[in-house]
């Protein structure tokens, strides 16, 4: 029990640093409506991350394409982590850093918006598939931890949880994705509230 509090005290005090910090806050706003703008124009969100990230991936995906709380069109977003055979074949042939930035090769197109996760901002594969979307003129935000590790500066849009151990910067990242989430419902729910 004493744990179970401790961790959520660490929790808390992820959470409330994040919502004091003025310009994460304008970050986050402005990473909503670079997504919100590519969906209305009916372009994609690609996204990836490795281990609890590659999770995050594929929960922010399935919530765009499923719904959150609200009744609304499907929104076309896609995990890079899902598919077993492109992922081995890639990471065989191509090596694993290349995992990543080789489907945005053959999926990305200008307007889509790519998302890399990684809480410690190190993680090769994730910095070599926001150079690759930038090369396709893709806009490209990034969710990281830990001070924004390597690849700080290399996507149009660095969100840095406040979080030194990547549990806490992934769940500073999971209150991110739901966050967009519930705003996303709500602009395709009611379209005529919101101009992007």
């Amino acid at each position: 029990m004493r744990e179970f509090r401790l961790y959520l005290e660490g929790v808390e005090h992820v959470v409330k640093c994040m919502k004091a910090d003025e310009e994460l806050m304008e970050r986050l706003d402005a990473a909503l409506w670079c997504i919100a703008r590519a969906l209305k124009r009916r372009k994609k969100v690609l996204i990836a991350g490795n281990g609890g990230s590659a999770a995050h991936a594929q929960h922010f995906a399935a919530e765009l394409v499923g719904t959150f709380k609200r009744k609304r069109r499907a929104l076309a977003a896609t995990a890079l982590t899902a598919d077993t055979s492109v992922l081995t074949a890639l990471s065989n042939d191509f090596g694993f850093e290349n995992v990543f930035s080789r489907q945005i090769e053959a999926q990305g197109k200008i307007g889509d918006v790519f998302i890399g996760i990684t809480t410690s901002g190190n993680s090769p594969d994730i910095i070599a598939a926001v150079k690759q979307a930038r090369r396709q003129r893709l806009r490209t935000i990034c969710l990281l931890g830990r001070g924004g590790g390597a690849i700080k500066g290399l996507a149009h849009n660095d969100i840095i949880v406040p979080a030194a151990t990547t549990p806490f910067a992934q769940d500073g990242h999971q209150w991110i994705i739901h966050s967009w989430c519930e705003a996303l419902d709500r602009m395709f729910a009611e379209p005529q509230k919101y101009a992007a």
